[in-house]
C-alpha cells in the first residue's frame, strides 16, 4: 500500500488489477473501507482517497458535489484510469451517481452502500446547522450524537470496537472541512438515475435511517440493473457494522463469489 498526495487529496492505492476507486461519505475517510481491503485488494487496484475537507485532505475554498465529482475525474486522469468501479459510502453514492450520469465511459459499476439520492428538504436545514456546530463547538457533541443516530442497537452492545471506530473517524475530522462537507451535501441535488447504464448493487441496512431500505429499493427501481442488499441489525456505517457481510456481498459483486 502506498500513501500520495493527488489533487491536494491523501491518496491510499493497494493492489493490482481493475481499478475500484472507493469514496466515503461525511465525517468517514479512506479508513471506512479498511475493513475490506483482504477482499479486494489481492484481485483490485483500490484507490481511496481523503475527499477534499475529509482527514488528511485540506478543504478546498468552495465545496461542493460538483467540486467532489470533478476532484475524483482528475485523480483518475492523473492515475490513467481510463474505466473504473466505484463503489460509495453514503454521501459518497451521490458522488458516484453523479459520476455515472457525467462520465458514463469512465464508470464500469456502482457499488452504493448506504445511498441516497440526495438529502430529504426536511434534513438539509439539518446539515447546515450541524456545520455551524461544529465550527462553533469542535466535532465532540456531533460524534456522539450521531453515533447513537447512526448505528444500531445491536452495533453499540454489542461490537464496541466499531462503534469506538465510528466515533474516532468523526472525532477526528477537521471542523471546518466537516463544516464545508455538510453544507455541501445539504446543496446537493439527485442525479437521474434513469440515465445510469451500468450495473448496480445498492447495500443498507435495516435500520439505517439515512438510507432506509424502502428508499434504497426504490432508488434502485429507477436504475436499468440494480440488485439490493439489506442487512439485519445495521445501521448507517455499513461497512463497519457489518464488515464482513459487506465484503461478501462486494466478491459476490466483482467476481462472483462470496
Amino acid at each position: 500500500m502506498s500513501t500520495q498526495i493527488i489533487e491536494r487529496m491523501a491518496v491510499e492505492i493497494d493492489g493490482t488489477g481493475d481499478a475500484l476507486v472507493m469514496l466515503h461519505g461525511l465525517g468517514g475517510t479512506s479508513n471506512v473501507w479498511s475493513p475490506q481491503m483482504p477482499a479486494l485488494a489481492p484481485r483490485l487496484r483500490t484507490i481511496r482517497p481523503d475527499l477534499p475537507g475529509a482527514g488528511r485532505s485540506p478543504a478546498a475554498a468552495a465545496v461542493s458535489i460538483q467540486s467532489l465529482v470533478d476532484a475524483v475525474v482528475r485523480l483518475c486522469g492523473v492515475l490513467g484510469i481510463a474505466r473504473a468501479h466505484f463503489v460509495g459510502h453514503s454521501m459518497g453514492t451521490i458522488v458516484c451517481q453523479h459520476l455515472a450520469v457525467q462520465h458514463p465511459s469512465l464508470v464500469q459499476s456502482l457499488a452504493l452502500i448506504g445511498p441516497l439520492p440526495a438529502p430529504p428538504d426536511a434534513g438539509r436545514q439539518g446539515l447546515r446547522d450541524r456545520a455551524a456546530k461544529v465550527r462553533a463547538e469542535g466535532m465532540s457533541e456531533v460524534a456522539a450524537a450521531l453515533l447513537q443516530a447512526a448505528t444500531s442497537a445491536d452495533t453499540r452492545t454489542n461490537q464496541p470496537v466499531a462503534a469506538a471506530f465510528v466515533r474516532e473517524l468523526l472525532m477526528r475530522q477537521n471542523p471546518e472541512g466537516y463544516a464545508k462537507l455538510s453544507e455541501a451535501l445539504a446543496a446537493a441535488e439527485a442525479a437521474d438515475l434513469a440515465q445510469v447504464r451500468c450495473r448496480v448493487l445498492l447495500v443498507t441496512g435495516d435500520e439505517d435511517q439515512i438510507a432506509p431500505p424502502s428508499s434504497v429499493r426504490a432508488m434502485a427501481g429507477m436504475m436499468q440493473d440494480a440488485r439490493v442488499a439489506v442487512f439485519n441489525r445495521c445501521g448507517h456505517w455499513t461497512t463497519i457494522e457489518r464488515a464482513n457481510e459487506v465484503s461478501a456481498e462486494l466478491r459476490e459483486f466483482y467476481f462472483g463469489r462470496r
